[in-house]
């Protein structure tokens, strides 16, 4: 597992915790940048040091569509469980099916039943 995270704002810290408890390299915004920034500060630090964005807000993936960028990989958390020991699981499931795809960049929505992958640009 080499993919290297960093939580959006909207996610709690909890997710830090639980992701680095398995395996996954995690941050949160909060830790590195300012709380207050805007969406494109979070991708533009996200790109050149080489995370991926996770977040629960529909921008990020709309700011991929709009600027048909190569990255930063996003990974949007769908639906309103959004706490580790409600779709913990089903984010680590995606994490592992989609790691070279997030690799290489890719937008992967997780909803607690399923989730999907797009490979940028969309």
């Amino acid at each position: 597992m080499s993919l290297k995270v960093v939580l959006d704002m909207n996610l709690s810290m909890e997710w830090v915790a639980f992701l680095n408890a398995n395996g996954w390299q995690a941050v949160h915004w909060s830790t590195i940048g300012d709380p207050r920034a805007e969406d494109a500060a979070i991708m533009a630090w996200a790109q050149p040091n080489g995370h991926v964005v996770f977040t629960h807000d529909l921008d990020f993936g709309a700011a991929l569509a709009l600027t048909s960028a190569t990255g930063p990989s996003v990974v949007q958390l769908r639906g309103q469980r959004i706490l580790p020991e409600q779709v913990g699981a089903a984010v680590l499931a995606a994490l592992h099916q989609y790691e070279a795809e997030l690799a290489k960049g890719a937008l992967v929505v997780v909803e607690a039943n399923r989730s999907r992958v797009r490979v940028l640009p969309l």
